[in-house]
């Protein structure tokens, strides 16, 4: 989603003041949002125990995954061009129910189960409530959400959304290192210091540009669904200027996405030391594209010019519908192959090790029916964009035009895109973002939610 430099998003709700009687208010509003569709979601969820755990009052939403009749138009289905329809880039709101990414409109089913993983989750199930914990009443009441609620698609990566939760600023040194700690059991190491790069470039290009109110390293926020559990579904999200993270479980399974990460500049002297961050989807982008012989490379490249705004799946994008173009996996060799995974695996390997081997995997399944486009140069320091889109993961990584850090680097607002300006997003398509098919599987199947 295209950055703004000032003024607020349209059509979304004040930012609540902390206290059981603001949450109620926002409830309120959720509640008109989504409850027209809620039919369809008792529909399909099926049984009293799921419509109860999805209007449930602490949360005011019914937005459950739908799956459409066969040929039928499914509720909640995206009605709009390539963005998602009503809630695509530039419309800083939620105007239908999750249905999740898609090709045609139709989710393909059976593609996620519940199922044992391997995945060991006690360290960020501690550490969550170690965080809970350390909150005051009040930031509780600020900052944790029922596991269904909306909260989770209320994010975005541009500087003035008004965000929920507890921010970084607003949390005592004691409680920083709580919320460190959660996203170190969380994230790989490479995942940890790419998030802290992404927030010191925030802080360091502010300063140059003269505006630290709008851009810092404090303004992250915390937001938490449902209660840790070694059990019962819950999840957090990391939100803020180029950086979000949303990280769901359920038992040993775990699912990172949508994450976006960003920057710009995507490298800069801080203190006297060379801060470069989102260099790794760049590099293996370039290096998959060069790997490409000159015929495959007219399939997969659909212009050698490239936009500003590119990306089809940012923030309020839930529902894209996008069929698949370019370049497609079957037609890879093995050398190639491993080079396209290594685009995904920048993105996977910023979870912990056991989580990134589960989404690797998962990948790899479908790796013959992944398909590559790409608009751009190929050269190593030339502006492109990127994706990489299958039944089971979307990649994007789009560089920029210089946008409002542009003085950061010497650059003038709404130039050329430039690799000193990267979003990239990874996303689960056919309804798994934010955990919500396994989710939904959940509340049908466990006894006691029947």
């Amino acid at each position: 989603m295209t950055e703004l430099d000032t003024g607020e998003p349209t059509a979304r709700e004040p930012q609540p003041e902390a206290g059981p009687s603001a949450l109620a208010n926002r409830r309120n509003f959720m509640r008109k949002v989504f409850f027209a569709g809620g039919a369809t979601a008792v529909a399909t969820m099926g049984g009293a125990g799921a419509w109860t755990a999805l209007a449930d009052d602490t949360t005011g939403t019914a937005d459950a995954s739908a799956s459409p009749s066969a040929g039928a138009s499914p509720s909640g289905a995206p009605t709009g061009g390539p963005g998602g329809g009503p809630g695509g880039p530039g419309n800083q709101s939620i105007t239908e129910e999750f249905f999740g990414l898609t090709t045609d409109g139709r989710r393909i089913d059976d593609l996620f189960t519940i199922h044992s993983t391997g995945v060991v989750t006690a360290p960020v199930i501690s550490a969550a409530n170690a965080f809970l914990d350390g909150l005051t009443d009040t930031q509780k009441a600020a900052t944790q959400f029922t596991v269904h609620s909306t909260e989770w698609r209320l994010w975005s990566n541009i500087d003035s959304y008004a965000r929920q939760g507890v921010s970084l600023a607003d949390l005592t040194d004691d409680q920083k290192a709580l919320g460190t700690a959660l996203l170190k059991a969380a994230l790989s190491a490479d995942g940890l210091e790419t998030t802290e790069k992404i927030r010191r470039i925030n802080q360091a290009a502010g300063e140059a540009i003269g505006n630290t109110k709008s851009f810092n390293e404090d303004a992250y926020y915390w937001t938490l669904m449902g209660s840790p559990s070694a059990t019962e579904p819950w999840g957090f999200q990391f939100d803020g200027h180029h950086l979000v993270i949303n990280y769901f479980v359920l038992g040993d399974q775990v699912v990172m996405s949508p994450c976006f990460w960003g920057s710009e500049p995507t490298s800069m002297e801080i203190d006297g030391e060379t801060v470069t961050v989102c260099h790794e989807e760049v590099a293996a982008s370039i290096a998959f594209i060069n790997s490409l012989s000159e015929a495959q490379q007219k399939v997969a490249i659909a212009s050698a010019t490239k936009s500003n705004e590119s990306m089809k799946a940012g923030a309020f994008s839930d529902n894209t519908v996008q069929a698949y173009q370019g370049l497609r996996g079957n037609a890879l060799t093995g050398a190639q192959k491993k080079k396209l995974l290594g685009i995904v695996e920048a993105f996977a390997g910023r979870a912990k090790a056991d989580v990134a081997r589960v989404r690797m995997a998962e990948v790899r399944a479908h790796l013959d029916d992944t398909h590559v486009t790409w608009a751009g140069g190929t050269g190593d320091t030339d502006a492109f964009y990127v994706r990489v889109h299958s039944p089971v993961v979307w990649v994007e990584v789009d560089c920029q035009a210089p946008g409002p850090l542009a003085g950061a680097y010497g650059a003038s607002q709404g130039g050329t895109p430039t690799q000193k300006h990267v979003h990239s997003i990874i996303r689960t398509p056919n309804g798994n973002d934010y955990g919500r098919e396994l989710l939904r599987q959940h509340y049908l199947t466990s006894p006691h939610h029947r």
